[in-house]
């Protein structure tokens, strides 16, 4: 399953503009922030459709039943550019376990690239639900690569995966490598990816835009 927080008009689309907007770019902290609440809405979302059971809570006066989570998340990103966004899931979350992988495209001479990952920091993830970030899915590569890596510390209940642009293409290889078995959520969806694997008319290069600019591997 995709969403598309876009489809109908926000403060998500809002958000999205501003992001793509070569003048807003400027301001790191604003494209830093836009990002986090991209995620926080996304994290509100997903909220609705996790487990929960009754607790019973005491106030000064009383006795209420309460609908609680059931269980908490397991929040995953992508280093680097991802961790506006898991900030944002955080603030939702804020009793969540963690995961951090670095996954990052290994450029070739020829203009190609791979996939490497080299990191993977997370705790056992057996029946856990997962709502991995990465602002961008792009060619979809590096989610596939993260997901098979996660499972197999392993087998998640559900996997949600929050993304601020989603390219068309990307989507369909993620659902495609994972058996339909993600649900994914995105700030706004573009169709047209360049032959170097980059979304149009997308928004640049989203950790280089919240961090700087780095050397290519």
């Amino acid at each position: 399953m995709v969403v598309n927080l876009s489809k109908q008009h926000s403060l998500v689309s809002n958000w999205v503009a501003e992001l793509r907007d070569v003048q807003v770019q400027n301001d790191r902290m604003r494209f830093r922030r836009n990002l986090e609440r991209i995620a926080e809405v996304a994290a509100f979302e997903i909220s609705k459709q996790l487990p929960w059971e009754e607790r019973e809570v005491q106030t000064p006066l009383g006795i209420h039943t309460a609908k609680m989570l059931k269980e908490q998340p397991v929040l995953a990103t992508i280093l680097r550019a991802g961790l506006p966004m898991h900030q944002g899931l955080l603030n939702y979350f804020d009793k969540a376990d963690n995961a951090f992988v670095s996954a990052y495209r290994k450029h070739h001479r020829d203009g190609s690239f791979e996939i490497s990952l080299e990191y993977l920091s997370c705790p056992p993830l057996e029946n856990r639900i997962i709502i991995l970030s990465d602002p961008m899915i792009a060619t979809g590569a590096s989610l596939v690569k993260t997901i098979d890596a996660m499972q197999e510390e392993g087998k998640a209940s559900a996997i949600h995966i929050v993304c601020a642009i989603g390219c068309t293409v990307g989507i369909e290889y993620v659902e495609r490598h994972t058996h339909g078995k993600v649900q994914i959520w995105c700030g706004d969806i573009d169709d047209e990816l360049t032959a170097k694997g980059y979304i149009v008319p997308g928004l640049g290069d989203a950790g280089d835009l919240a961090f700087g600019s780095k050397s290519q591997a």
